[in-house]
């Protein structure tokens, strides 16, 4: 079903437009809608790369949050145990 509309409204519809616009002006119209329909698919497509570029961002900055935060703990570690062998000597 296409929008709840069935074969003969669509076809009543048709008729209409014709008789509004003309014959000739159709193509021109059908022209303008395919330019739009493109435009907001190109729009749309743009938004996602950037909505995923953004996602991939944080995630790498998150993971290096991770990896800094994990480097420091084996910092830490490290100087307890130097501490504690200087402290021997």
């Amino acid at each position: 079903m296409f929008l709840f509309i069935s074969g003969p409204e669509i076809l009543f519809i048709l008729f209409i437009v014709v008789m509004v616009f003309g014959a000739d002006k159709i193509p021109e119209i059908a022209k303008g809608l395919g330019k739009g329909m493109q435009q907001l698919r190109n729009a749309t497509n743009d938004i996602k790369s950037e909505i995923q570029k953004s996602a991939e961002k944080q995630g790498l900055d998150s993971s290096l949050k991770d990896i800094n935060e994990e480097i420091n703990k084996v910092k830490d570690d490290m100087d307890e145990i130097g501490g504690s062998i200087k402290r021997q000597l």
